[in-house]
């Protein structure tokens, strides 16, 4: 298999946190996405790249791997557990006099995995030596309104088709694992996982971040300056009757408290709602009004 890249996939540097990590791959999930580039094969390619590259360097434990044993890191530890073997019963040997047939000699990793996975080489205790099956990963698209309910999908990855749980609050980018899902073992050895990664599509007036919803609201010339109500109408469709301040300026915000995304995992707790007044000028005066206007003017 030829070895990709991660940071160079999501343009990042072996030094990047865990923040540079998160940007650059909404980043470039956004740019490579199958829905902005259609019948680019070249694009979706690209997209499972990024997902794949993000899967593993956003996981601590899987980058520290990763950086460690490369292209073959999922294997990292079933070889230290093979060298610790070999060691232990070469040890045995010289002890006990006896003259071992292994032709244990310090073999680097590569070469591990070449007389595992390559040729033979007439050692069955190699053969027998049981690996984790390959973690697979997958892209699943929702809409927001999807994300805020907790709810089921059933959708199908190799050929199998998996029913799961996507609880409300779950985030553009996140990725759940699904374990037992992914390759099959070697030797009898454990299932690989299933990781999925999210794609949200937002079509509605609400902008999200993280817990918050932000909404523009445009409010007439008339209540900014007099004071009065306005009605929004909130992210669940309920309409909330909001009390405007006399002289309220352009670009105020009031902030609606427990009226945002619910919060993942934590039922009945939600974000807040962030309310941003846009005043909008008459275009259309009447002759009376354009006097007053003026009267006022004057003043």
């Amino acid at each position: 298999m030829e070895f990709i890249d991660y940071y160079k996939i999501l343009e990042i540097d072996k030094n990047a946190t865990a923040d540079d990590i998160k940007k650059a791959y909404r980043k470039l999930a956004r740019k490579w996405h199958p829905d902005v580039n259609p019948n680019d094969a070249n694009a979706k390619i690209k997209f499972q790249q990024i997902n794949e590259a993000n899967e593993v360097l956003s996981n601590p434990e899987k980058r520290k791997k990763y950086d460690k044993y490369g292209k073959n890191w999922e294997h990292g530890e079933e070889y230290e557990k093979y060298q610790q073997q070999q060691r232990q019963q070469k040890e045995y040997s010289q002890d006990s006099g006896y003259q071992s047939t292994s032709d244990f000699n310090g073999e680097d990793f590569s070469d591990f995995f070449s007389s595992m996975f390559g040729k033979q080489n007439g050692n069955s205790r190699r053969n027998n030596v049981k690996f984790r099956g390959q973690d697979f990963n997958a892209s699943l698209e929702i809409d927001i309104k999807q994300a805020a309910t907790t709810h089921k999908q059933t959708f199908t990855v190799n050929g199998k088709s998996i029913r799961i749980t996507i609880p409300a609050g779950i985030e553009d980018g996140q990725t759940i694992k699904i374990n037992g899902y992914g390759g099959e073992g070697i030797n009898n050895g454990p299932k690989g996982d299933l990781y999925i990664t999210f794609s949200i599509v937002n079509n509605t007036l609400f902008k999200r971040i993280e817990n918050d919803l932000y909404l523009n609201h445009n409010l007439d010339l008339y209540t900014a300056v007099l004071g009065g109500e306005t009605t929004i109408n909130a992210f669940d469709g309920t309409k909330l009757k909001l009390k405007v301040v006399a002289g309220t300026q352009n670009g105020t915000k009031v902030r609606l408290k427990g009226k945002g995304f619910p919060v993942y995992k934590k039922e009945g707790d939600f974000g807040d709602l962030y309310v941003t007044y846009t005043i909008q000028i008459p275009t259309k005066l009447s002759d009376k009004e354009r006097e007053l206007f003026q009267q006022l003017a004057q003043k």
